[in-house]
């Protein structure tokens, strides 16, 4: 199973398509976005992929009851299983709380975001992947990326 990671999206409508149209040629079955859609207008964008979407509050995210509506079950913190595998899905805003879940041992995917950089390491079990900026505001790079589950093979994609 593919699954599509995204975060810092900012607002991007235009990168959000774009990102979405990659994910749907690739085959993604699931979309997980790490914080920071900013609005509900944007947050329509990612279910256009047609698969389930899994997503967390960033500290940018205005309008949180409007967005709970867009994305059901979005929260500040999930866990979920797909193919076998425990994720923690978590924007990363506090640095020792993403140490922490990390180094707990208890997850074969930690996705973050928050700092608009990509980032892979393998910390044990657990692979911590943060996917970029799909905003490409501070970095100048549109990045997402995708896992293939239940290998944990991950590729990161500039757009």
């Amino acid at each position: 199973m593919l699954v599509g990671v995204l975060s810092d999206s900012h607002d991007r409508v235009d990168m959000l398509r774009e990102a979405v149209e990659e994910l749907r040629r690739r085959g993604a079955r699931h979309l997980l976005h790490a914080g920071d859609v900013v609005s509900p207008f944007a947050a329509s964008e990612l279910t256009r992929l047609g698969a389930p979407v899994s997503a967390v509050f960033g500290n940018n995210d205005g309008e949180r009851g409007v967005l709970r509506e867009r994305l059901p079950g979005i929260s500040d913190f999930l866990e979920l299983t797909l193919e076998g595998r425990s994720i923690a899905l978590y924007h990363g805003t506090s640095q020792e709380l993403t140490r922490a879940i990390v180094e707990s041992g208890r997850y074969d995917l930690v996705v973050t975001g928050h700092t608009h950089r990509v980032h892979t390491e393998q910390v044990g079990r657990t692979l911590w992947l943060n996917p970029g900026e799909l905003c490409g505001y501070l970095t100048g790079r549109c990045t997402l990326a995708v896992v293939e589950l239940p290998t944990m093979k991950a590729e990161v994609i500039e757009l």
